[in-house]
């Protein structure tokens, strides 16, 4: 019977990494659709970067109290699978507490530690269910959530809160079985949380028992297995992704745009005439129209993004009522790769689908009411920045599709015309000044 559970348990496994390897890969590809970007420099400042924004959770302790929750729920989540190879390695070998004689005393502290993580988790779940459902935070109201999304996060709450419940039960009656003397279960020593469980456990009998135990302990693997595959579906791609996407994340000044050579060029030799090579070559394209025309960093944003809506919330135009929302930038970009990437598992390749990411999934009103304040990109925990691809978007609507409003248009003939926003010649610029001399 011992060795029918440990070849089930090793089928499990096996497919659960086998699949969530396939999803990994297939992100990474979609990814690396996107244009060439060289983010190596400063790798110091990346490190740090990394560290404080990702593990540290640095932009989230502007409101204290939701960052301790959801530090705990993240380091505790993350701390607590460590104990998952403990079980992998005693699914496959057969064992129980395999490390319970190697680290004696420790091995009881760790799992101390670990419940109290736990109950910090489980703890946390239910107060973000409670903000989300019934506090209803304004920023999880928005239209941007409807459907999958708002679903999404809740099955992700409830989900953590069955796995850390079905943690402290497999201990608890773990710990009920060693106070009982039952064979194979060895004395651990006192449990924190579960310790305090088992003796209400101990009038069950013994087979009743054993069967909690082993269910709790089979439903806590495959649910831990189940999650690890639900991610690359879910907003909560960012428990990985977080990490590259801190280190990646652009060091320039905050609100400092990329120009294209080619068009400083342009303005270059249009100055100075001498300087214009004979072969030059044009540009292919202005900004971008779909995901592959933007920067592979800007498509890590899009499976970066948690979704939060602290970006929305911070954003002038959102709050004024118009239709722009950074969230909703991110997750139509995400939306677009994902649907590009299915195109290409069915055809080999991209084959044209007749859509584009601009006026597809993004239209020309949302781009148009960015002020491109910055305030999205300082908000977002985990650097994302939507700015760079409303910026893109609009490079594209502008000097590709000649798409702008006519104040817009009336100023970029007066640069073009007169080397300023203003129509005047560029011979009587200095006239107020000659005007204020005589006065």
């Amino acid at each position: 019977m011992q060795i029918v559970q440990q070849i089930v348990f090793a089928i499990c496994l096996g497919f659960a990494v086998w699949f969530f390897s396939k999803k990994v890969k297939e992100i990474r590809r979609n990814i690396l659709l996107g244009m060439d970007e060289d983010l190596t420099d400063n790798k110091p400042q990346r490190w740090k970067n990394m560290l404080l924004l990702a593990f540290g959770q640095k932009k989230m302790f502007k409101n204290p109290l939701v960052a301790v929750l959801h530090l705990f729920i993240y380091v505790g989540f993350v701390i607590i699978n460590i104990e998952v190879l403990e079980i992998v390695l005693d699914g496959l070998l057969g064992t129980h507490r395999l490390f319970l004689s190697p680290l004696g005393g420790f091995y009881t502290f760790l799992i101390n530690c670990f419940e109290l993580l736990a109950l910090s988790v489980l703890i946390g779940c239910v107060i973000f269910l409670v903000r989300r459902n019934v506090l209803k935070i304004k920023r999880f109201l928005s239209n941007d959530l409807n459907g999958w999304p708002r679903s999404d996060a809740n099955y992700i709450l409830f989900t953590e809160i069955v796995l850390m419940s079905l943690f402290l039960l497999m201990n608890a009656t773990d710990r009920a079985l060693q106070l009982n003397g039952s064979e194979h279960y060895h004395d651990a020593g006192h449990f924190i949380i579960s310790g305090n469980i088992a003796p209400v456990l101990q009038g069950l009998s013994e087979s009743t028992l054993i069967a909690i135990e082993r269910s709790a302990w089979w439903l806590h693997i495959l649910g831990i297995l189940a999650f690890l595959n639900y991610l690359p579906w879910s907003k909560h791609l960012h428990i990985l992704l977080a990490f590259p996407n801190a280190w990646y994340a652009r060091l320039t000044n905050t609100g400092e745009m990329s120009n294209m050579t080619s068009v400083q060029n342009e303005v270059k030799y249009m100055m100075q005439p001498e300087l214009a090579p004979t072969d030059a070559t044009p540009p292919s394209k202005f900004g971008a129209k779909d995901v592959m025309d933007l920067s592979w960093k800007s498509l890590l944003d899009a499976y970066s993004c948690t979704e939060c809506g602290r970006c929305s919330a911070a954003c002038p135009a959102n709050t004024t009522g118009k239709l722009l929302s950074p969230r909703s930038i991110m997750m139509k970009t995400r939306d677009r790769l994902e649907e590009v990437g299915k195109n290409i598992n069915t055809n080999g390749s991209f084959a044209d689908d007749g859509k584009k990411l601009l006026n597809d999934y993004i239209t020309v009103e949302e781009l148009r009411a960015c002020t491109t304040c910055n305030a999205c990109v300082e908000e977002c925990p985990v650097s994302i920045n939507p700015l760079s691809i409303i910026l893109e978007l609009r490079r594209s609507l502008i000097m590709e599709d000649s798409n702008a409003p006519g104040e817009w248009n009336a100023m970029f003939s007066n640069v073009e015309n007169n080397f300023a926003p203003w129509k005047f010649s560029p011979d009587e610029r200095d006239k107020w000044a000659e005007e204020m001399k005589s006065s």
